[in-house]
């Protein structure tokens, strides 16, 4: 196996995404004795043993196409154990995670999992890095694409599942990109292909040719899972004749929904008497029609909670639906301990983990392995995104100013880090750093939040500096790493997140200060106009146009204008706001001889 640390870095450098914790935490939540029925078809038979196959898993939402998913994964993975000619890659798709699921991300790992299984590295990877890694670039599709066909070539046998495929990013095109290569592989060697998708015609007419399944919660199954969990309900109040009825009343209103018997046995556990649990039943939403009602009798149970019970509550939920990217329990614990106008985090109002998981309703949940902390379906998601300004619809102000009173914390006053050892102190010490340093510009971008407050971080040079060094400085400056001073000021950081009535209100307060860093250069020599172009956002641009103290074709270290980062960024509407002021050059040229057409 591979034991060198260059062939690890490397294996890393691929892709950091690792669905292993995924795999690890689906099998758990799987009530033992279920699912096994899948194995036994006549369609998954004829998969398995022939190369080539394609095997289609339909089904409504909460079906439980995931857990087949897992359990067809962990069958896979012990019938072929110590096989070095198989390759067996997953994906579990997550419509929380489309910006790390483009065709490109999907491709490289499953490159990543076919190979750091093998003795060797294959010498296709290790060019790969050996090209890409000095410049700090990625490889092209068609790069990815070739390695993939080198070492799925040196296979015996090859095994594609992929989980979830109707929320794997369908915009960019990345969705069909990602299925024409696999599809490609899968006619140039053999692979098979195991997808599971909500039912989707799009997906559908991909794999009209394939073998299908539909995928319903067998009534054993359910019974099965009922059965275990009803050794959790309270013994002395759930007789024989009752756990008949919780039973034969559940397993009728679940109708295929594996979901459905989730939720409903989370209301059945917290009920005190027969009584409750008999009037529960009588109300029972069924079948997929049913999904709704029952989500909303859970967020009533919250609202019945005590007032700080059910506070925290919706701020749990409001975070999970509203942030940028799932969240880790320690940053929730981070986020619900921040208090208005406080200058540091009070650990007295850290959250346990446990209290977490028990004050929802049974809405959320904890993956044990990656410790992301997330709702129990995506259809828990729609449901919320439907609803939420009925249940805390103050939720995306509260976060956005939690997020810059954490940034404003006095912690953070000693600006900029100067070392690696004191970068990663940081990060590890203030759990919710990293997340709010990259994030809270996009949140503020999308409400009314506390102004004053805003304008003080961004007038802060040192906690600012801080802020851009943990948000900003690996994604934007790749080939000077974190340690090199960005030079950012307020006026760039509005300009990047576009922030346009920041700036208005940064020239207002400070208007000598703000005049003179609305054209400053940052460390790569490029200016506020030159990020807001990039970016798309237009007021910014047309407020930096009209203040008169800008240079519109004023370059960069590398000779770009920001007609050239509104160029390249497909961003029409500013190129053509920028050509009607007739001062811009559309004849630059950068070092490397681009030009904007």
């Amino acid at each position: 196996w591979l034991d060198s640390e260059k062939d690890f870095e490397i294996i890393k450098w691929l892709t950091p995404i690792d669905y292993g914790p995924q795999q690890s935490d689906f099998l758990r939540r799987r009530q033992e004795g279920t699912g096994t029925w899948l194995l036994h078809t006549n369609e998954f038979n004829t998969w398995l043993n022939q190369k080539g196959q394609t095997l289609l898993c339909t089904g409504i939402p909460g079906a439980g196409k995931t857990i087949l998913t897992a359990i067809v994964v962990n069958h896979l993975k012990n019938q072929y154990a110590g096989d070095l000619t198989i390759g067996i890659a997953y994906i579990y798709c997550n419509y929380r995670r489309q910006d790390e699921q483009e065709a490109e991300d999907l491709l490289l790992s499953l490159l990543k999992q076919f190979v750091q299984e093998q003795q060797h590295l294959p010498e296709c990877v290790k060019d790969l890095y050996g090209r890409h890694n000095p410049k700090r670039t990625r490889p092209s599709l068609g790069e990815i694409e070739e390695a993939l066909l080198s070492v799925a070539t040196c296979l015996s046998r090859v095994f594609i599942v992929v989980d979830a495929l109707d929320e794997c990013n369908a915009s960019d095109n990345g969705r069909n990109q990602f299925l024409s290569t696999v599809l490609d592989l899968q006619s140039k060697t053999g692979a098979n292909i195991f997808t599971t998708s909500r039912i989707n015609k799009d997906i559908t007419k991909r794999f009209e040719n394939a073998l299908s399944l539909q995928i319903r919660a067998k009534e054993e199954d359910v019974e099965c899972y009922l059965d275990g969990q009803m050794l959790l309900l309270q013994s002395d109040i759930l007789d024989h004749d009752l756990r008949v009825k919780v039973k034969r009343d559940v397993v009728q209103a679940v109708d295929g929904m594996f979901l459905l018997a989730q939720l409903h046995m989370n209301t059945l556990k917290v009920q005190p008497t027969k009584g409750h649990i008999k009037e529960v039943l009588q109300h029972i939403g069924k079948g997929i029609d049913g999904l709704d009602s029952t989500y909303k009798q859970a967020m009533e149970r919250i609202e019945d909670q005590g007032k700080p019970t059910r506070e925290l509550a919706n701020s749990i939920l409001g975070w999970i639906i509203h942030a940028k990217r799932p969240l880790s329990t320690v940053e929730l614990q981070h986020a619900l301990a921040i208090r208005p106008h406080t200058k540091w985090l009070d650990a007295d109002y850290l959250p346990s983990a446990h209290v977490l998981r028990s004050v929802c309703a049974g809405l959320v949940t904890v993956d044990e392995d990656s410790d992301i902390i997330r709702l129990v379906h995506y259809t828990t998601q729609q449901y919320l995104e439907k609803t939420w300004t009925s249940w805390f619809p103050n939720a995306q102000i509260d976060i956005t100013n939690a997020c810059v009173t954490y940034l404003l914390f006095d912690v953070f006053e000693t600006g900029f880090c100067k070392s690696i050892e004191d970068f990663e102190a940081r990060l590890q010490k203030n759990g919710l750093y990293d997340y709010v340093a990259e994030n809270w510009g996009h949140h503020a971008r999308t409400v009314l939040a506390d102004e004053r407050l805003i304008l003080n971080l961004l007038e802060s040079p040192s906690k600012l500096s801080a802020a851009s060094q943990a948000g900003m400085a690996e994604d934007l400056y790749l080939d000077l790493g974190p340690l090199m001073p960005t030079k950012l000021t307020g006026v760039h950081v509005a300009a990047y997140f576009g922030l346009d009535w920041a700036i208005r209100g940064l020239l207002i307060n400070s208007s000598d200060l703000a005049k003179e860093e609305v054209d400053s250069q940052d460390v790569e020599g490029r200016t506020p106009l030159s990020w807001a172009a990039q970016f798309g956002h237009e007021a910014v641009v047309k407020l930096l146009l009209d203040t008169g103290k800008v240079d519109i074709d004023r370059e960069d270290y590398d000779g770009k204008t920001p007609l050239l980062w509104a160029a390249s960024g497909g961003n029409e509407a500013i190129v053509k706001m920028m050509l009607e002021t007739g001062k811009v050059n559309v004849n630059v040229k950068t070092k490397h001889g681009t030009t904007p057409l």
